[in-house]
């Protein structure tokens, strides 16, 4: 279904398992992964078979980052005349636009752009070998990119954004935990059986009441006020409320039973 070189993706029912692959690199970005993700992401809006996206790397790490090595190798993209910055911002566009929820499983290193990969991610599940950290400001650069000063404020405030952005330092999984960046850490060797879970429970809701849910806290962080973010809600919830499986999650609660839903 998919043939990519940088990237894979295994399809198991409704849940895709995306795999950063340039293990040898550390799953570092270049112009090839920006063009495969770009083009995965962007497919996923009108995708009614995917309700799942698992966001993971191979190897040793999650993500380092751009591929600083392999900068310029190939012809830079458009990028909405931005070049390879804009290129690159766009995927982490497409990946809150698209309604499938992204479980992020995160071990070793996820620095820079890996970084905003989780970030841009609905859940977070780190192994305990996770580091993450905005490089950006290392390298002579603001670390004001790929979405991370809209992200980070809005998971663990503007104080601890502003420790981890001005000074480049990493957080490590326990202090992750501690301040909300992410969900659940576990032993390495167990991340995918902590994403099960969640996969599991989402699964067991009705498709467009997931895809609905992700939209409307996409909205609500940004609502100007509580009644902006309420008439989303109720839009959505009207447009549930018209489905055949708002019908059978309602019957199954009455009859103690597990709903069997169908609307994708």
């Amino acid at each position: 279904m998919y043939d990519y070189k940088t990237i894979s993706v295994e399809v198991r029912g409704g849940v895709h398992y995306l795999t950063l692959n340039r293990p040898d690199m550390l799953n570092a970005i270049n112009t090839e992964m920006v063009g495969e993700l770009s083009e995965y992401f962007g497919g996923l809006f009108h995708n009614r078979d995917c309700r799942i996206v698992v966001m993971k790397g191979a190897g040793r790490a999650f993500c380092a980052g751009l591929d600083i090595k392999a900068r310029g190798e190939n012809e830079t993209p458009f990028g909405g005349g931005f070049g390879f910055q804009g290129y690159l911002a766009d995927v982490y566009i497409k990946m809150r636009r698209c309604p499938q929820p992204i479980i992020s499983l995160v071990q070793g290193a996820a620095c820079g752009g890996g970084f905003a990969f989780a970030l841009a991610s609905d859940i977070r599940i780190g192994g305990e070998s996770m580091k993450m950290n905005a490089a950006f400001i290392k390298l002579g650069l603001s670390a004001c990119d790929m979405g991370v000063s809209y992200f980070l404020p809005r998971l663990v405030g503007v104080s601890i954004a502003s420790e981890l952005m001005m000074t480049g330092r990493f957080i490590h999984a326990d202090r992750a935990l501690a301040v909300g960046l992410v969900n659940q850490i576990v032993p390495d060797a167990e991340l995918d059986s902590a994403g099960e879970v969640f996969i599991e429970e989402m699964l067991a809701t009705s498709p467009m009441g997931l895809r609905l849910t992700k939209e409307g806290l996409n909205m609500a962080v940004d609502a100007a006020s509580l009644e902006a973010a309420m008439a989303i809600e109720n839009r959505n919830q009207v447009l549930c409320a018209g489905t055949e499986d708002v019908k059978e999650g309602m019957q199954a609660f009455i009859e103690k039973r597990k709903p069997v839903y169908k609307d994708a």
